[in-house]
C-alpha cells in the first residue's frame, strides 16, 4: 500500500526489497507519500519501476495508482488521467473484473479532491470494478467513499500484524482480515 520508506532514503528502499525479495507470494509496491520524500521517487522507480502501472492475473485488470498529490505541488498531474485514458483504451484482452491500489484515497487532506469526483467516474470505466484498495492510514477501514457500492479497502500497515485476504469469486468476491 505504500510508504516503503518513512524519509525516501535509498538504504530504506534497499532493506524494503531485500525483505520482500524473501516472500514467497508474489508482490507488487506502491509509492508512498513517504517514498516521495528527498530523492525517493527517483529511487523507487529505480527499484520497482513507474508508480502508475497495470497488470493481468487470469481475467483480473490490476491498476496501481499514484495518488500522493500533495507531494507533487499540483506541478504533475497526480492521479495521472492520461494514464488512465490510455489504458482504457487499451484494456488487455481477456479482462473482466478491474481492482484499483493507491495510496493516498479521494477525500484525504493529500488527494487532489478538485478531482475526486471524476476520478472515481474514470475508475467505474473499467471493466466491472469490483473495489479499491490504498495504504494510506496504516490501518483497516472499509468505506464507500462515493455512495455507489464500490468500497475502498484501508490496508494495515504490517506493524498492527494483519492483512486483508480478498477472494474473487464469480459473483464478485469475499475479503476477511487476517490478523498473526
Amino acid at each position: 500500500g505504500g510508504d516503503l520508506s518513512d524519509f525516501g532514503a535509498t538504504h530504506e528502499f534497499e532493506l524494503q526489497r531485500d525483505i520482500m525479495l524473501g516472500f514467497k507470494k508474489p508482490w507488487v509496491a506502491l509509492l508512498g507519500n513517504h517514498d516521495c520524500l528527498g530523492t525517493g521517487e527517483d529511487v523507487y522507480e529505480a527499484i520497482w519501476g513507474d508508480p502508475n502501472f497495470y497488470f493481468q492475473a487470469g481475467n483480473v485488470l490490476f491498476v496501481c495508482l499514484n495518488t500522493n498529490c500533495m507531494e507533487y505541488d499540483y506541478s504533475e498531474p497526480v492521479p495521472d488521467f492520461s494514464f488512465l485514458e490510455d489504458l482504457m483504451k487499451h484494456i488487455p484482452e481477456g479482462v473482466e473484473k478491474t481492482i484499483v491500489a493507491m495510496h493516498v484515497p479521494p477525500f484525504d487532506r493529500e488527494f487532489n479532491n478538485n478531482v475526486a469526483n471524476v476520478f472515481q467516474l474514470y475508475l467505474k470505466q473499467f471493466p466491472n470494478l469490483q473495489f479499491c484498495i490504498y495504504g494510506h492510514g496504516h490501518k483497516y477501514h472499509i468505506d464507500d467513499l462515493f455512495k455507489d457500492g464500490i468500497l475502498y479497502y484501508q490496508t494495515p500497515c504490517i506493524k498492527k500484524k494483519a492483512y486483508i485476504l480478498f477472494t474473487l469469486t464469480e459473483n464478485g468476491y469475499e475479503h476477511e482480515l487476517v490478523e498473526f
